[in-house]
């Protein structure tokens, strides 16, 4: 599995920004696509999942009501959609995959249950 983000960058506070991870996978479905983050010092956190057999989704108490996670599975794709931002939002952010194991796919806030990792994109929230 290879993953590949773009759209990071720098944006003003209260400002939006989407990410896009595409994925070289056989069978999209089989997989769950989870969006982290690292901050400079901190450990690395989940922001959000998306299954993509059938859409189900979770989502960080941090980013509720500012983030979206949504999928293009056509193309491989999902996305994070970032409004509100603020400072803390600045992070080096990953998407990850988990596979289907045992028949299932399950979304989780942990970067152990992931497999594979993109390289990174810089998220940078400044005025």
């Amino acid at each position: 599995v290879q993953l590949v983000e773009s759209g990071g960058g720098l944006v003003q506070p209260g400002g939006s920004l989407s990410l896009t991870c595409t994925a070289s996978v056989s069978h999209f479905a089989d997989y769950a696509v989870g969006w982290f983050r690292q901050a400079p010092g901190k450990e690395r956190e989940g922001v959000s999942c998306l299954r993509i057999e059938d859409g189900d989704t979770y989502l960080a108490d941090s980013v509720k009501g500012r983030f979206t996670t949504s999928s293009d599975n056509a193309k491989n794709t999902v996305f994070l959609h970032m409004t509100n931002l603020s400072p803390q939002d600045t992070a080096v952010y990953y998407c990850a995959t988990a596979p289907r194991l045992d028949g299932e796919v399950h979304c989780s806030a942990w970067d152990y249950d992931y497999s594979a990792w993109g390289q990174g994109i810089q998220v940078t929230v400044s005025s």
